[in-house]
């Protein structure tokens, strides 16, 4: 990156930056290189001054997300506050940048008296992380309501893309090309947003009640396997309140895994294959995770 690249750049640098603060489980070791863009331009201009290869990681609220202890080779690009644009569109139509809450969206959608999209009140990321893994809450998924995409390369470079160019199914979403969603369009139907509101009021209540909130945790860590639900599976193996170190099966409800306070990713890590074990062994079901295991052990760690 050159002197004159560096000072054309609007953003937030910063090395060897501790990934704790980034993620909703509050663990991790430190990434080389952290970006938090100014805008899309920014975020642009920046990309264009990466060397070839260089390892991406793309960070919004880091609700799905497990970071290794040893942290992370390569740069960070921080979305999270910082592609924040949320705007109504004509038709019905919203477009949500890909830094802004999904919660946020779910609220602004109510506002303007659309509905379809206030499941998206359950999800504890942004828009890009759940665009990434066609996330869900109440049985509605995000790319349900998604019409088009912007994206952007390792150049910089960026595309408008239709919904139907992705092959999308449940927690997964195959890109056609190396890209990276930037916003979406979501096309909705038009409602009362009163009523809105109150569903939202009403989902976020039936969450309090049903799984830990207040708590550090990823949301759930398992998906659900077909036919079944991997909250029940973890706890008729008789996991709830299972520990390793500072890392716990909510009692609350199976599907999360929480930080009691001092746990390490290492802890988190063999809590979540014990519970693979346990359950397999039990059931003859291997549960996959949901929750993303990124970066490399601490020295003496055993990252298998």
């Amino acid at each position: 990156m050159t002197a004159e690249n560096l000072q054309a750049l609007r953003g937030e640098l910063r090395e060897n930056e501790p990934l704790a603060r980034y993620n909703s489980w509050r663990v991790g070791g430190p990434a080389e290189r952290l970006y938090r863009p100014a805008d899309m331009d920014d975020l642009a201009l920046f990309l264009s001054t990466l060397p070839r290869g260089e390892p991406l990681l793309w960070l919004g609220l880091g609700s799905n997300l497990l970071v290794r202890d040893g942290g992370l080779r390569g740069t960070v690009i921080a979305l999270s506050g910082a592609l924040d644009g949320l705007e109504r569109l004509p038709g019905n139509r919203v477009r949500a940048e890909a830094g802004v809450a999904c919660a946020k969206v779910a609220r602004f959608c109510a506002d303007s008296d659309l509905t379809g999209a206030e499941f998206l009140a359950g999800i504890p990321g942004t828009m890009g992380g759940a665009l990434a893994m066609n996330a869900g809450a109440w049985g509605g998924e995000t790319w349900s309501c998604v019409e088009t995409v912007e994206t952007m390369e390792r150049t910089g470079r960026r595309h408008l893309r239709e919904a139907g160019e992705y092959e999308v199914g449940y927690r997964s979403v195959i890109t056609p090309v190396e890209e990276w969603f930037v916003a979406a369009t979501l096309k909705l139907e038009p409602g009362d947003g009163t009523a809105g509101r109150a569903r939202i009021r009403e989902l976020l209540a039936q969450r309090a009640e049903t799984q830990p909130t207040g708590v550090a945790s990823c949301g759930s860590v398992f998906r659900n396997p077909p036919g079944d639900h991997a909250g029940r599976l973890v706890e008729a193996a008789g996991l709830k309140g299972c520990a390793v170190g500072g890392a716990q099966v909510s009692d609350k409800h199976a599907n999360f895994i929480i930080n009691t306070g001092h746990a390490t990713a290492a802890d988190l890590e063999a809590l979540i294959r014990h519970v693979q074990t346990r359950v397999e062994d039990r059931f003859g079901v291997r549960l996959e995770t949901e929750v993303r295991i990124v970066g490399e052990s601490a020295p003496g760690e055993d990252a298998s």
